[in-house]
């Protein structure tokens, strides 16, 4: 998809099925038609990337639905849940969970923590960016992917849209009971689909990714969740091992 190597879904997609890939030819690559970026298309992705910049407070979380395919063809279906409580610029609480992993994430302002609950053991490092800078870090520096993280990035210069080869708007659809618009993009060996809601306070629910690498076209559907007025308190953002968790070291990428 988008500007962080399709973050958003495919770290949750890992979740569900990691391990197993198909051996299949890639797809042909055809040109893509001249002019077919649609300079609307485009504005939604930034109006929607504008109007996420400017919450401070709030809850997301997904369901996705991921495929993986195997070397005879056959499609695998697989799900993964998330959900991220924040508050800008440097407070959020992340969780990753599927049937075969499981994961937290905290970040207090002053700390930020991996947590695995299946294997009681934590990483804590230090840090005291603001929740962009932080995703940047885990990513670069420790190989951690934040669920959803391109709703934090969406907005800002790590968003580069001169990547995208083809935009065109597609109509409109519901998500439950929300009116969207529905964009459709070409960027590289990758086709997505976005549903923004119509009006002046614009976010995204429904994420389509189709790989067209793989001749099979696996896809993977994420929906999301809004609420702008959640009830937490600020005190679920700091970690406090539980009885019997063990420490270890979050190794940097660069040690190995």
């Amino acid at each position: 998809m988008t500007y962080r190597k399709l973050a958003t879904a495919m770290l949750v997609m890992s979740l569900a099925a990691p391990g197993v890939h198909a051996q299949s030819a890639a797809a042909g690559t055809a040109q893509p038609v001249a002019n077919a970026v649609d300079a609307a298309s485009i504005q939604a992705l930034k109006d929607m990337g504008a109007h996420l910049q400017t919450l401070t407070r709030f809850k997301v979380s997904t369901e996705l639905t991921g495929e993986r395919v195997l070397a005879d063809g056959q499609k695998l279906q697989h799900s993964a849940t998330a959900s991220i409580e924040a508050v800008r610029p440097n407070m959020l609480r992340a969780r990753m969970f599927s049937a075969r992993a499981e994961r937290e994430i905290f970040y207090d302002g002053r700390l930020a923590t991996l947590y695995i609950p299946a294997q009681r053991s934590y990483s804590t490092v230090e840090f005291s960016g603001n929740l962009g800078e932080l995703i940047s870090k885990l990513e670069d520096r420790y190989g951690i992917e934040m669920p959803m993280a391109d709703l934090f990035l969406w907005g800002t210069p790590a968003a580069p849209l001169d990547q995208i080869e083809s935009a065109m708007n597609a109509g409109q659809d519901f998500i439950d009971k929300d009116l969207c618009d529905h964009y459709a993009f070409r960027q590289g060996t990758v086709d997505w689909q976005i549903w923004i809601t119509t009006g002046s306070k614009p976010l995204p629910r429904k994420l389509v990714i189709t790989n067209r690498s793989d001749e099979a076209r696996p896809q993977s559907v994420q929906y999301f969740d809004w609420n702008l007025q959640p009830s937490f308190r600020d005190s679920i953002f700091k970690f406090t091992p539980p009885k019997g968790a063990t420490a270890v070291e979050l190794r940097s990428l660069e040690k190995k």
